[in-house]
């Protein structure tokens, strides 16, 4: 099993693609092609983390937060950063970040912190545009000849196989029409049906399928792949959806199983995420039943939180004049950055474990939480 296993299956589960613009989510430090000895599952990358792991007999470090964040132009160990990755590189421990694309997908960051509030009903909070597409692409029926039978579904099948066709929980999702096309092929062409020079027509299935964006390379390599589409020159378009993708975006909302006044809600937060404290706006006496959640920074989504109809709205990073944006419109409960994805770690393992049982997948002991409470 090599490096290069581990990450290609955890960015199955959470792309790339799916990151923010500002981040360096992906493998940091180490060749691919190594062989895995063993996984340390961490929030944060630090040099105390790389020692740990170099004492537990692991060498692929997997942390939420990208260690290295901005380009390095140098590497003499003036900052932690630095330090860390020397660290790293001298004793061949690579370094993987998943991290605003862990954020962004169902079953993600903020699904965990749902599930450990026993939310109901979960779904995200601020779907995303622009992360899926469409392919338009034309058959000929199974009618047209016996040499074409089954193409549709041959075609259908390949695109289902490669990432097509999933529309929530229902996957093999299409659209299918019938008509006529037409096509005149040149000296040289080879045409599977019909002769060259001749204009013939043929009866067709107009094939349509939604796939995620960065699957587009894979979905056309599907459908050109030989045997796949009888046609020499397969008839297709590609257009990029507008639609919010219901399966990724920022935050997540969801319901309790039943309404609590608010100081038994906050009380009820603490204990379920293992909180010092919880800084909030002023409780305006209204029962708590929907319930908004970002880990880390997201106060960019309290407008969202607010729409979706939620009470309370759970994530850190608030400054000061932050909180009067809430405006008795929503209790704005701040947790921590730390304390908001601590389970995270926890997430990451659950989801190697499900592939991965040749080698140990560790949970890092070390705190890597930079801020201290004096109680």
């Amino acid at each position: 099993m090599t490096i290069r296993d581990i990450t290609t299956y955890l960015e199955t589960w959470a792309p790339l693609a799916y990151q923010e613009s500002y981040d360096n989510a992906g493998l940091i430090v180490g060749d691919p092609a190594t062989p895995v000895t063993g996984v340390l599952v961490t929030l944060d990358a630090t040099e105390a983390v790389v020692e740990e792991a170099i004492a537990r007999g692991c060498n692929l470090i997997v942390a939420h937060h990208p260690i290295v964040f901005k380009g390095l132009k140098k590497l003499n160990g003036r900052n932690y950063v630095e330090r860390t990755v020397i660290k790293a590189i001298r004793a061949e421990v690579a370094i993987y970040a998943s991290h605003t694309n862990l954020d962004s997908i169902v079953g993600g960051v903020n699904y965990k912190i749902a599930e450990k509030l026993g939310l109901q009903n979960v779904r995200i909070l601020a779907p995303k545009s622009d992360t899926l597409m469409k392919l338009v692409v034309f058959v000929p029926t199974e009618a047209a000849d016996p040499e074409f039978a089954g193409a549709t579904q041959r075609v259908l099948d390949a695109l289902y196989e490669a990432g097509a066709g999933q529309i929530g929980n229902y996957d093999r999702c299409s659209f299918r029409l019938a008509g006529t096309g037409t096509f005149r092929g040149n000296e040289s062409s080879n045409p599977n049906l019909g002769e060259r020079g001749v204009e013939e027509s043929a009866s067709e299935d107009r094939i349509e399928v939604i796939f995620p964006a960065h699957r587009q390379t894979a979905i056309m390599a599907a459908l050109r792949k030989k045997g796949v589409h009888p046609y020499e020159e397969v008839a297709h378009y590609l257009t990029l959806l507008d639609n919010r993708n219901q399966e990724v975006g920022s935050g997540a909302v969801g319901d309790l199983p039943e309404a609590m006044d608010e100081p038994a809600f906050l009380a009820y937060l603490k204990e379920k995420m293992a909180l010092p404290l919880i800084r909030h706006t002023p409780l305006p006496g209204r029962s708590v039943r929907r319930v908004a959640v970002c880990g880390g920074a997201g106060g960019f989504l309290l407008n969202d939180a607010v729409r979706a109809g939620a009470e309370v709205f759970i994530t850190a990073d608030y400054k000061y004049h932050e909180f009067f944006d809430a405006d008795g419109r929503i209790i704005i409960a701040d947790i921590g950055h730390f304390e908001s994805e601590q389970y995270t770690k926890e997430l990451i393992q659950q989801q190697l474990l499900k592939k991965f049982d040749t080698f140990a997948v560790i949970l890092s002991e070390t705190v890597t939480n930079p801020v201290n409470y004096f109680v």
